[in-house]
């Protein structure tokens, strides 16, 4: 399993980010991008300026997001 510093030492510069939103897009999204094996890096549309979180596949199954949602494959 990655640690912290590994997944915030990934490059994301070219991850594509997909979004998904739980009511009226209007209020936000979130987004998601794989950006390694088993490394995602989790954002907000509302701040696409701030630094997107990064989460190993095990931590966002803990914290309930299933990337399948987003059309992505764990």
């Amino acid at each position: 399993m990655l640690d912290g510093n590994k997944l915030y030492g990934l490059d994301i510069s070219g991850a594509s980010f997909v979004k998904s939103c739980g009511g009226p897009c209007t209020e936000g999204c979130v987004t998601l991008a794989r950006i390694g094996d088993d490394a995602w890096a989790l954002g907000d549309s509302k701040r696409p300026e701030m630094e997107p979180l990064r989460f190993t596949t095990e931590e966002l199954a803990v914290a309930g997001i299933d990337p399948e949602r987003f059309g992505l494959s764990v």
